[in-house]
Parts: C-alpha cells; structure tokens; sequence
C-alpha cells in the first residue's frame, strides 16, 4: 500500500472506531474524566489515572473538532479539563501526577512532563472553544511564569522540581517545546514569550541534548546538562529521535534554521538505521550510545514518530530524497497498523515483543494523542506534496 492509501485507512479508522470507542468507553460519565486503559474486549479498566492522560485526552478531542469530525466533541474537551483541574490542580498552581478510579489522587507530586501537557491542551481548547479564549490565554501565562519561578535552570530550561532532583530529562523539555510551538501560534497568546522559551529549548537541545560526536540525542543529564553518569546517560531512545526530528524540522522551517534542519535529518538517520528491529520492520524501544539495542521491545508509540518525522521530511524535500522518506512513511505506517490490528476495532496494542508477539494488556488511553497527531500530521503533509 502506498502512503496516500495508508492515510486513507488511517482516517477511516480514527473516524470510525477509534474516536468513537474513546468517547464513549473512554470516558467516565460518572466523574466527568477520561478513563486510564480499555480492555481488549472493549470495556474501561479501572486502573489508576495518570493526570497527563486527561489533557492529552483533551487535545484529542478538541483537534478532532477543529478538524471537523462530527461526533460529540464538546462535551468530553469540556469535562476532560475541568476534571483535570478538580482532581489534580495543587493550590501551588501544578498539576499533582496520579489519581484513582474514584478521582482520589494518591501522588501529588510535581512532573513537568505533566505540565508540558497542560500548557497544550489549553492552546487547543483556546481555538475551539472562543468564549474560553481569554481564560486560556490567562492559565498558559499563569503556569508558564510559575515553572519559570519554581524550577527555571541556571543556564537553560528546565530542572526536575525545587529543590532540583536528578537526572535532569530531555523528553519533558521536548513535550514543553511542542507546547510552546502550539501556544506562539494562537492568537492572542503571548506570542513572544512562547518564540523566546520555544528558541531556548532548541538551543538547549542542539547544543546539549544531542551528542555533538554522533549526532543522537540523550535522555539524561547532570546539573550541567553534561550526560549523566554511568549507563543512564547512555540511554538513546529511537521514538525520541524522531519526535525531536519532527519538532526541529518544524521549529527551523517556522525560524529559516537550517542548522536545526541538518541536525534533524541526523536524528532521522540515526532513528531509521540502528533503531528498527529487522525482520519485524519496528521501531524498538531503546539503543544505548554506540547504537547497540539495549530493549528490543518495540512499544507502539515510536511508530508514530517515525511516521510523522519520515512524511515532514518528505513534505520538505524533492525529487529522489522525497520519494526515499515517502517510503519511510509507508514502512512507518506499515508498522503503526500492526499495533491497530485488535479484536475490537479502535484499539491498539502498546508492546510488541521481540519474538514479534503482543503483550496481552488493555490499549493505554496515553497513546491516542501520538496516534492522532500522526494521522493528522500525515494529511497536512501529504497536501505540500
């Protein structure tokens, strides 16, 4: 199948099974917030819920709106948040990590993983919702100042908490990066204070997160933002090679950097050559430093980042180089359609292990909005053709 075809399905399924099955079984009417997994025969779980699954859950549905898909949107974005807010906002103004079924949170503890997800869900909520505009515009300031005071590095980006813990992480950073790509561009949102943050983080990654020998980019780092010790700081995760690509590209093209162009197009290379098991044709899950596979197990959300990657390059590119990254694109889909293949349509597997078998476990709630994204980012990028 070629990629338009691949697109085709894609959009079908997420029509028609997949955002139908997590609006309904998806979310808890009960308590008003999105559930943590479904079960593979179709039915919520009542396992914990972790805070980033609701405004993740959020973005979902409010960009499934704006891009017009029919279905009863407006309620779910609505509740999804303010949920989100009733069980986990903190009077510090952060978002606690965990709660139960029940809306009980049982971890309090601050994560900027978990805030970078706040920040985006209030950009999106921002264009759907216009009566709410000023409120968003208001929240994303509001919490985008207390992580500046709270646990703003000495030098660049970010630390962990205050007092600061280690490692320091890149992939939270990567997660406020897209925040901030999202937020600079809504209307009446502080469009430089978002350019300046989204300009720091880049420099932070091309100058410290990613090896300047090798060209791959670290998870973890010391206070210095130097790799942490030991074999933590070896750690190279291909998903995460990709979803930096695909974010680089988009931050050089809107800058005209075309430093963070080549550095992307390396991230890429490194992802697709040493990161995709053979004869299964996935993305595992983690390499260490020289390239050699640490695990095997290929999850499913490193699929999507090599798809939504692999199409902006071929969107951006011509001639021989676009149709090699168009057939990147197919591979990645091919691969992103083995985790969609369940007894219930609209569900996905999450682990593939390395024998090519599924780990038997309900779909997490987590993975829509890399699913999505990628979906969509495969149309927008299929139109520049």
């Amino acid at each position: 199948m070629d990629i338009a075809g691949f697109s085709a399905k894609l959009n079908d399924w997420l029509a028609n099974a997949a955002l139908p099955m997590w609006r309904g079984k998806g979310f808890d009417v009960s308590s008003g917030g999105f559930v943590e997994t479904i079960d593979m025969t179709g039915e919520p779980t009542r396992a914990n819920r972790r805070s980033r699954v609701q405004p993740r859950q959020v973005y979902c549905f409010a960009e499934a709106g704006r891009r017009g898909w029919p279905g009863d949107w407006q309620s779910v974005a609505r509740s999804g948040i303010a949920y989100f807010d009733r069980v986990y906002l903190q009077p510090s103004g952060f978002y606690g990590a965990l709660a139960d079924a029940d809306g009980n949170l049982i971890d309090a503890s601050f994560d900027l993983y978990n805030q970078a997800f706040a920040l985006l869900s209030f950009a999106y909520l921002a264009q759907v919702f216009p009566e709410r505009k000023a409120e968003m515009i208001e929240r994303s300031n509001t919490l985008r100042e207390k992580l500046e005071a709270h646990c703003k590095h000495p030098s660049a980006g970010f630390e962990e908490d205050n007092p600061p813990r280690l490692p320091l992480c890149s992939n939270p950073h990567m997660h406020l990066f897209e925040a901030c790509l999202a937020s600079e561009d809504v209307e009446g949102f502080d469009a430089v204070a978002w350019t300046n943050l989204a300009d720091e983080i880049a420099a932070l990654c091309m100058g410290h997160f990613i090896d300047r020998e090798t060209g791959a980019l670290r998870e973890f780092f010391d206070q210095d933002w130097s790799p942490m010790p030991g074999d933590k700081g070896r750690i190279v995760e291909p998903g995460h090679q990709f979803e930096w690509a695909w974010l680089l590209l988009r931050w050089g093209e809107r800058r005209g950097n075309a430093d963070a162009l080549v550095k992307a197009r390396r991230l890429f290379e490194i992802g697709e050559q040493y990161g995709i098991a053979q004869p299964r044709d996935v993305a595992v899950m983690t390499l260490l430093d020289d390239f050699s596979v640490a695990d095997a197990v290929a999850r499913l959300w490193p699929q999507t980042e090599w798809l939504k990657a692999a199409i902006r390059f071929a969107a951006l590119t011509q001639g021989e180089e676009r149709e090699r990254y168009l057939r990147s694109s197919a591979r990645a889909a091919s691969a992103l359609m083995k985790f969609l293949d369940t007894p219930v349509s609209g569900l996905w597997r999450d682990k593939q292990k390395a024998d090519g078998s599924f780990v038997d476990e309900p779909a997490p709630a987590s993975s829509f909005y890399h699913i999505l994204c990628a979906i969509y980012e495969l149309d927008d990028c299929l139109k520049r053709l």
